[in-house]
């Protein structure tokens, strides 16, 4: 099984930024650990702060992949873009949220990635990307 996490807008700054909503581990040292829990699953992973290489990526891995684990980031609730590209491939994706968006600004509670996700995880902290993954298996 191919799996791919991606993850969009300032979420290089895991470990660093707000550290009271998305806690002080980064994503690369959580990305080792879940790599280690699910040894049986070709895991990769790729971030981006630009909406246009999300995308790419999503359009380069959206006929071979077995699934795709997707946290946008702002771009949750602002690209129509990204929204299309998981409409226009087969892989099939989770949206993830470390926080939980629906308990945030107004803003957060609107999703363009929703409508064409196979599911939403939110709010469980890093813990949404684990349950992503087993939501594939």
């Amino acid at each position: 099984m191919k799996i791919i996490i991606l993850n969009g807008p300032n979420l290089n700054l895991l470990g660093k930024r707000e550290p009271e909503i998305y806690g002080s581990k980064t994503f690369e040292d959580y990305f080792e650990e879940l790599k280690e829990r699910f040894p049986g699953i070709d895991l990769s992973y790729y971030q981006s702060n630009i909406e246009g290489a999300l995308i790419d990526k999503l359009h380069e891995v959206g006929f071979s992949y077995d699934g795709v684990v997707f946290n946008a980031g702002a771009y949750t609730h602002t690209s129509v873009g990204l929204g299309d590209a998981i409409k226009g491939i087969e892989t099939p994706v989770i949206e993830v949220h470390i926080s939980n968006v629906h308990a945030r600004e107004d803003f957060r509670q609107v999703s363009y990635i929703a409508p064409n996700a196979k599911g939403i995880i939110a709010g469980f902290g890093l813990k949404s990307y684990d349950l992503g993954i087993q939501s594939f298996i």
